[in-house]
This record gives C-alpha cells, structure tokens and sequence, in this order.
C-alpha cells in the first residue's frame, strides 16, 4: 500500500497524539520532525519511536525550511501557533505539500482565504485538524436530523467545551498570550463549537452574531491579553438561533444539544467521544451507539492500544482521509471551506466582542 510521508512542521504536543494516529492510519507515516532546535526534534523523535515505532526512524531537521525542501516528504501537518501558521501554509503550499493545519487557521478570514487560495492555486490539499468531523457517529446524526421526524426543523443549537487550566497555564501555556493566539479560548475550543453549529445548519452562515469576552488573560510579562471565557450568540434565516460558550476557567464539558421541532438531539461528547470506539448519541430520550467501521478496521492490522489514535479513533481516520484524498489526484473542496466559513463566524464573534457586544453581520 502507498503511503504518505509526512513531515510534522513543530514540536508542539497536540503533534503526539497525531504522531499515534498516523501510525496507526495504515497509509501514512512519519519520516521528518522540524524544530528549530534540531536537538528538540531528535527528542520529540525519540518519545514517539518508543512507543510508536516506524519502520525507518523519522529524520531530526534543525529548519522549518529543511523539512518543506525534503524529497522524503509529502504532506505537512503544522501544529504551529495561530500568529505563525499562514507563513508556512503558505510555503508549504508553495513547495507542493499537502497540508494539515490545526485549527485556527489563522488570525483572519482574510490569512485564512490566502491559505486557501494558494493550496488551490499549486494543487496540493488543504485540510485543518478537526477530528470530530471524520467520526462515524457524524454521518449517522445527520440522518436523524434529515430523517424530518426524530428532530424536524432545527429551531436552536446550544454547545459548550471548557476546561479548567491549573497550575502554571495561565502564566505560562501559548494559548493565553495574544501574541500567538489572539483568539485565546475563542480559537482553542470556540472554533469547535462553531464548526458544529455551522455543520447542523448545512453550512447556511448566521447574518449576525453577537460575542462577548467574559474574562481574558493577564497582560504580564509583556503578553498580550487573550479570551479565557467567551459567550456568543448567532442568528440565522427563518429565526433559527445558536449560542456557544468556551473557558479555560470552568470545568470541563465538550457538549452540544439541537432543540427542534419535534424533539431534541444531545451529543455530551461531541469534540471527543468518551467511547472512542462506540460512540454514541441522545435522540428524545433514546441512546443511539454508532460501531467503528468494518472498513477502517480492514485497513490495518496494528493492535489498539489506546482510546485516542487507535486505528479506528477519529484522529486516525482524519488522517486516513487525507492520505486518501492526496492519493486521488483530486482535490476536495468541501474541507478548505469548512475552515473559512469557520474562520468567517469566529472573526464576527471577536469583533463583536471588541465592541461589547455589537451586533455584527457577517455577509
């Protein structure tokens, strides 16, 4: 079988668990790591090897450059920071690699249509790190949500992922200096919850949002301020509403509710499943499992031996999709898309919320 070659442009840690699910993708492997520390890349190497073993040891690059020039690799997955990651879609996309970018893409819809419009421009694919969305659960509640009965016409869509940051992470963790993630807690788990919103409403754009920062990081050290809590509500045609809510300061939950017509539809897992390989969903009162595919289980025959990357959890399939899709020849337009119209409604929110809640119409 082919097998895509990718490089990991960083050593960010969301990477390892990456470096687990392209292990187990069963058509893709690792074969470049790139810091610009070539010391830390042989060490990130070293802790992925050890328990996920390739067959020829990735190589240790002391250059973002040096990876994006290397013949042995395909595709780039970038797990760098938000304020650092157009460069180097941009060089990547230039090069002819693949990319796999995390989320958010970028600091503007603007830098993200940029992206987008090079990847295209150059033909290589564009794909940001969505992992709920290559989860075999999606498709089976989009059919309870079309099915015109179970749900009937969505009326409204509540979502809220938070988790607490202890110990050092409001002083020390990326996430809260605007520097590098200017979007803070609106970037890291709000992208999510738009992206859930827009993927129930079929992709239709809200005409207005409203967003407010409840609390945000401390200016020390010479950091830049970032959200640490937010709150938004979106409008969209025919009085359907949404509202999320996203904090580093609250106790975790990763849940979404659809309120219909006819009845209700709640996931109290949607970004991660808490049974990875069975997950499962709420429709009035019914509990519905969705199995792993038998076709993703065919694909490989390496052991699970762990909830997060195992060869049927979503990050391993998100990975398999896009070795799939790469191996095509065919570039699939639907997921640079979803990344823009994304970014489009996380833009509205935070403007919005620079102005205390001003109403902002995204088209």
């Amino acid at each position: 079988m082919n097998k895509l070659r990718f490089g990991i442009l960083s050593t960010a840690n969301i990477g390892r668990q990456n470096w687990k699910a392209i292990f187990n993708s069963g058509n893709a492997i690792v074969t470049a790591v790139a810091s610009r520390d070539a010391g830390r890349s042989r060490e990130y190497i070293r802790a992925g090897q050890r328990e996920f073993p390739f067959a020829a040891e990735p190589a240790a690059l002391g250059s973002y450059e040096e990876l994006l020039a290397s013949p042995n690799v395909d595709a780039v997955y970038i797990p760098l920071p938000t304020g650092l990651r157009k460069e180097w879609v941009l060089r990547a996309a230039a090069a002819g690699k693949p990319v796999v970018c995390e989320k958010p893409c970028g600091v503007s819809f603007a830098d993200v249509q940029e992206m987008v419009d090079t990847c295209r421009k150059n033909r290589v694919q564009f794909m940001d790190g969505v992992m709920f969305m290559h989860s075999p659960r999606m498709p089976r509640v989009r059919e309870v949500l079309d099915d015109g009965k179970s749900v009937g016409p969505v009326r409204r869509i509540s979502s809220a992922f938070s988790f607490l940051g202890t110990g050092d992470f409001s002083r020390g963790n990326i996430r809260v200096d605007g520097r590098l993630e200017p979007f803070g807690c609106l970037g890291d788990l709000g992208w999510y919850c738009i992206r859930f919103t827009l993927w129930t409403m079929n992709w239709q754009l809200p005409h207005t949002v409203t967003g407010r920062i409840l609390s945000e990081s401390e200016p020390t050290g010479g950091r830049v301020p970032a959200p640490t809590e937010f709150s938004a509500e979106l409008f969209f045609d025919d009085n359907v509403s949404a509202e999320f809510y996203c904090s580093f300061i609250a106790a975790e939950q990763q849940w979404a509710f659809i309120s219909g017509r006819n009845g209700w539809l709640r996931l109290p897992d949607f970004v991660h499943p808490f049974n990875s390989r069975e997950p499962a969903f709420e429709v009035n009162r019914t509990e519905i499992s969705v199995r792993e595919a038998d076709a993703a289980q065919k694909q490989t025959s390496i052991p699970e031996s762990a909830e997060l990357g195992h060869p049927t959890a979503q990050n391993t399939i998100m990975f398999r999709n896009f070795a799939n899709q790469v191996f095509s020849g065919k570039l699939n337009n639907e997921w640079p898309m979803w990344a823009l119209k994304t970014q489009q409604v996380m833009d509205a929110c935070f403007e919005s919320a620079q102005e205390v809640g001003k109403p902002v119409r995204t088209f």
